[in-house]
């Protein structure tokens, strides 16, 4: 059984001065090493004149890859603190890159470590911070006129309805969480009477902010950077 976890929601960029020194903060949702280390190098690419682009992600189903780079920075204060907030949000499959273009004032090192905190979190809360809810697709077939009454149901009640085909009969197509999925199919049942057709099809993750379902095509929403 797939189990839910959060992670960031898409691309995500800001930035902030902290005495003088320019901190960007990158973020993107991954589901390998190798697109984080891919992520990592287009950032030090477009980059490349920066003081230091330090880097920290956490990929892999139980979080058992775990990495980060201070990138010149003293040992301590720069990537372990961008792992940290990850760590700290409990997030899964993610890459965070915090670009540092020196303004000529030192930090120390506790002001680094907050600075490169801050620069990761701000990374992250651009990306939305999401929950990846496991969801079963269904496709629910019935005769016209229960449609109607199904719609306003399903819309009332802020369900998410990803295609509606109109053939012989209507077929909705739609992802409830499984979790709900036993009370979802009573109600729709008790309200076509019976006279419905439920298939179960696959479990897939997607991701909720506020309790809404933000988009039902997956992660990875990459931005040109």
């Amino acid at each position: 059984m797939k189990e839910n976890y959060r992670t960031i929601f898409s691309y995500g960029c800001d930035e902030i001065i902290i005495n003088k020194s320019k901190f960007i903060g990158y973020a993107m949702p991954i589901n390998t090493e190798e697109e984080a280390l891919e992520f990592i190098e287009q950032i030090k690419t477009k980059h490349r004149d920066a003081t230091h682009n330090v880097y920290a992600y956490v990929v892999g189903e139980n979080s058992n890859i775990q990495r980060f780079s201070d990138d010149g920075e003293p040992s301590g204060t720069a990537g372990i603190p961008a792992l940290e907030v990850i760590k700290k949000e409990e997030l899964k499959n993610v890459v965070v890159v915090v670009t540092r273009y020196f303004g000529g004032i030192k930090l120390g090192g506790g002001g680094l470590i907050r600075a490169y905190t801050r620069g990761a979190k701000i990374g992250l809360e651009s990306g939305k911070i999401v929950h990846m809810i496991v969801h079963r697709q269904l496709n629910i077939t019935m005769d016209y006129h229960i449609y109607g009454k199904m719609e306003n149901y399903l819309v009332s009640n802020g369900y998410l309805i990803d295609n509606v085909i109109f053939d012989e009969k209507v077929n909705i197509e739609i992802h409830i969480k499984v979790s709900e999925l036993s009370e979802f199919k009573k109600n729709i049942i008790d309200i076509a009477n019976g006279n419905i057709k439920i298939d179960e099809l696959d479990d897939v993750h997607l991701p909720v902010l506020n309790g809404k379902i933000l988009s039902t095509s997956g992660l990875n929403m990459a931005k040109e950077v």
